[in-house]
């Protein structure tokens, strides 16, 4: 898949294709059925299939414009496991346009004209149901589709896909995540739920604590899932590991850390490969698979308290996996 950010960058060769719009946040079961249609679609008339995305997420920006953090949506995926899963989709490019004060105030029509017609020079755009665009959330399917029919390209929009009678959708995603209801997110995304990314330095606590971790950074603010969960790393072994993890800010510890006080992702394996070494996993690119929530985060009252509450975790994560053989 090409990544290709914002309309300067895109050449003649990338012109002329189907494209879908949205954030695409988790990349869920409702988002692959579009692309798998947007694939059929594009195929059929000789042309790339296309993404097109927007970063920050648009509700980022108003919250931020607003000073109203409440109303940014929690994250589900970074932005490397969003492009991972668009490509894994087999989606042929992917366009990322920074969503800004001027792209907010884009009237409906000039969005079509500048931005489809010209910028992309579209054949064709899928969309969901419940799309709208354009300043205010004032353009919607209606306008697209007449301005299609004048404009030469075509239309189509796409109902909403369900799981046991819920309708799939990032909210549900996050809700269900925010519940630490991971079984039931792994139904919604199609896989279990995973965060990848370059294992960073930490403050090397977990040597003192005989604990060592992989830390990840998840870029954004706010993930939709925090706490202590049972997962399973990949990219480290020929066989993922077992582990137990710690996503969120890490109460316990100074937010001065070596981390700036960012959310991380730490991976304790509760089998770490000796071939490894102590320094193994850095600068490794892994992927954690978050399989089941054991508990929020703790702020515990020293490190003899951490270190208690770390091997109870270990331990709990041994017997939910055990119980699953």
């Amino acid at each position: 898949m090409q990544l290709i950010r914002g309309l300067h960058n895109l050449r003649p060769e990338h012109r002329g294709n189907a494209v879908t719009i949205g954030n695409f946040d988790g990349v869920h079961r409702g988002h692959q059925a579009m692309l798998a249609l947007l694939r059929s679609e594009a195929q059929q008339r000789g042309v790339p299939s296309c993404v097109m995305t927007f970063e920050p997420h648009p509700r980022d920006f108003f919250a931020a414009q607003h000073n109203q953090p409440d109303l940014a949506p929690a994250r589900i995926a970074t932005l490397r496991d969003k492009f991972n899963e668009l490509s894994a989709c087999g989606v042929d490019q992917c366009v990322v346009l920074p969503f800004n004060q001027r792209f907010a105030s884009q009237q409906p029509q000039d969005f079509i004209d500048q931005v489809l017609v010209k910028g992309l020079g579209v054949k064709y755009v899928l969309v969901g149901d419940d799309f709208r665009f354009g300043a205010k959330r004032a353009g919607d399917y209606a306008m697209l589709d007449a301005a299609g029919a004048t404009q030469g390209f075509d239309v189509a929009r796409m109902n909403s896909y369900e799981v046991k009678n819920l309708r799939v959708s990032s909210s549900a995603v996050r809700e269900a995540m925010g519940r630490g209801a991971m079984q039931e997110v792994a139904q919604l995304l199609g896989r279990p739920y995973a965060i990848s990314g370059h294992v960073v330095h930490g403050r090397k606590l977990g040597r003192e604590l005989n604990c060592r971790t992989l830390n990840l950074r998840f870029s954004h603010w706010k993930p939709a899932a925090s706490g202590i969960f049972v997962v399973q790393v990949h990219g480290l072994a020929e066989q993922p590991l077992a582990g137990v993890a710690n996503l969120g800010i890490r109460p316990s510890l100074d937010p001065s850390d070596v981390n700036g006080g960012r959310v991380l992702l730490e991976t304790h394996c509760l089998d770490w490969p000796a071939s490894l070494g102590a320094e193994g996993g850095y600068g490794k690119i892994i992927r954690v698979e978050l399989l089941h929530k054991l508990h929020d985060e703790l702020k515990y009252d020293g490190l003899d308290a951490l270190m208690q509450g770390i091997h109870k975790d270990c331990d709990d994560a041994r017997a939910w996996l055990a119980a699953r053989i």
